[in-house]
């Protein structure tokens, strides 16, 4: 399995024009936005709590980002849970919408990516490999902390693999 640093260079390699980094620092919590919304209808309840598919994403994408990091999942758990909040706000609205919002914010979500990588002259990281689906929200998460002088080190080490922004 790859760690951090791979799993980071490797969407790097897509993603290095800052007009591009941009169109994702909305994109990205628009479409976790409105996919957990999508998402938000329950399974079964367990204990007085429902289970939905969300909440078995948001508890996926978790252990994902713990085994890779604890100082970026607790970065990303306040991320994820601020868009899971914010979904199940969306799916207590009337059907229609909650329908409508979540799909408009999912679309708006997707322009704001693809017009980022029209920008970068690439595709995006996720038709190579579906973890970037996973990678993304991490990824501008940890871009802005590089932005704020967090983690050197780790920008870095993705420079040396990817190269650096323009």
């Amino acid at each position: 399995m790859k760690n951090l640093t791979e799993h980071l260079s490797h969407y790097a390699l897509y993603h290095r024009d800052e007009r591009n980094i941009l169109t994702h620092y909305a994109g990205i919590p628009l479409i976790m936005v409105a996919v957990f919304a999508l998402l938000y209808w329950p399974l079964f309840s367990l204990a007085g709590v429902a289970i939905t598919p969300a909440l078995l994403l948001f508890i996926g994408g978790m252990a994902f980002y713990l085994r890779l990091d604890l100082r970026f999942a607790l970065i990303m758990f306040i991320f994820s849970g601020i868009s899971f909040l914010l979904a199940a706000q969306l799916a207590s609205l009337p059907f229609g919408i909650w329908l409508a919002s979540s799909v408009g914010l999912f679309v708006v979500g997707w322009v704001l990516q693809f017009v980022g990588h029209y920008y970068e002259g690439k595709k995006p990281a996720f038709v190579d490999d579906l973890i970037g689906l996973l990678v993304g929200p991490l990824f501008i998460v940890a871009e802005l902390g590089f932005k704020l002088g967090l983690r050197k080190p780790l920008q870095h080490d993705i420079e040396q693999v990817a190269g650096k922004t323009h």
